[in-house]
């Protein structure tokens, strides 16, 4: 599978993904609109090994309900990204047995290598 998650509101997803310049054969799916599969957040886990690397502590959502105090488990932060898009740490990119996850400059730079690399 050659798939980013990313969200079609977020500058910085529009920004990185137009550097990395993604081959046609990864399919983009916006969040918002096409909503994350458990399936599909299965296999992200599978390839992250854990939830929480997938879990975003900058959503607005997060603050809201205020679950910095929560002692939240991975079974909680797996219901919590299903619940909502705006959980999920974006962008994330699975390329087959790989995955990258998240903006941060270091990640991005990561990916634009690879891609590079492999396309």
């Amino acid at each position: 599978m050659k798939r980013i998650f990313y969200l079609s509101t977020c500058d910085t997803c529009k920004r990185l993904m137009k550097d990395w310049n993604l081959p046609e054969s990864v399919y983009q799916q916006d969040i918002k609109k096409e909503a994350i599969t458990a399936d599909q957040l299965d296999a992200m886990y599978k390839l992250s090994g854990t939830y929480e690397a997938l879990f975003s502590k900058r959503a607005r959502l997060y603050k809201e309900r205020n679950l910095a105090q929560a002692d939240l488990t991975e079974a909680d932060l797996k219901d919590l990204i299903l619940e909502h898009y705006s959980f999920l740490k974006r962008p994330v990119l699975v390329w087959d047995d790989q995955i990258f996850i998240g903006n941060s400059k270091s990640n991005a730079e990561t990916v634009k290598a690879f891609l590079e690399a492999n396309s």
